[in-house]
């Protein structure tokens, strides 16, 4: 019997696995209720995230700009 990680899983449920992991993963969901019940709350934790919009503010993103911009400076004097 297999051990799969939480990782397995996860890789599994996007797609990211071998074809034969894959395999492997849907024989023992089948006979593994644990197993299955681990994959049912990634499942869970993946719809509730979907629909969240994920996008820093633009504050966010000019404070990184400005913040690189002079570390650009800084190094360029010392150079």
């Amino acid at each position: 019997m297999h051990k799969f990680t939480p990782e397995d899983l996860i890789q599994y449920l996007y797609h990211e696995t071998s074809p034969s992991k894959t395999a492997e993963i849907m024989a023992a969901l089948e006979t593994d209720w644990s197993l299955r019940e681990k994959l049912d709350v990634i499942v869970s934790a993946q719809q509730k995230l979907e629909p969240i919009s994920l996008s820093p503010r633009q504050s966010t993103i000019d404070n990184i700009l400005d913040h690189a911009e002079k570390s650009l400076g800084v190094l360029a004097t010392q150079a």
